[in-house]
Order: structure tokens, then C-alpha cells, then sequence
């Protein structure tokens, strides 16, 4: 099971996809994943790796430091 970190990563990203109207299919195929692949960690069933969250924050032009820093701090809450 994905720890506080892991699950804060998914929290922060699900809350991007919400606020861009970006489905998980259209994210998934940017990033080079699996729909079911991103399905099960946005889920919280698997962790994302690092080198997802890489692949993540550049198919939506996000900064990968304030991704991280946005879910440590959502972690603290």
C-alpha cells in the first residue's frame, strides 16, 4: 500500500487533473502510461515511481520541484 508521501503525490495530482478538466486517459497517454497503470495509483492501489511523476509533470508542463513541495505540504496536513 502507498504511504502518506505516495498517497499525498496521487491527492495533489488528482486535484491538477480536477482543476484542468484532464481525464485519466487523455493524462495517461501523455505521459506514456497505461490508463490502468495510472487508474490503480491514482486509486491509491500502487505508488507512483519517481520517474512517473517525471513523465507526469512534463505531459502538464507542471514544475516538477513545486509538484513534489505542493505534496509534502498536503502530506503535513
Amino acid at each position: 500500500m502507498p504511504g502518506p508521501l505516495a498517497r499525498a503525490i496521487s491527492a495533489t495530482l488528482r486535484s491538477i487533473m480536477a482543476d484542468r478538466r484532464i481525464t485519466a486517459r487523455d493524462l495517461a497517454a501523455k505521459a506514456g502510461l497505461s490508463r490502468s497503470y495510472l487508474g490503480k495509483r491514482l486509486r491509491d492501489e500502487a505508488s507512483l515511481t519517481a520517474n512517473d511523476v517525471e513523465a507526469i509533470c512534463a505531459a502538464l508542463n507542471e514544475d516538477l520541484m513545486t509538484f513534489v513541495t505542493e505534496s509534502v505540504r498536503r502530506m503535513r496536513r
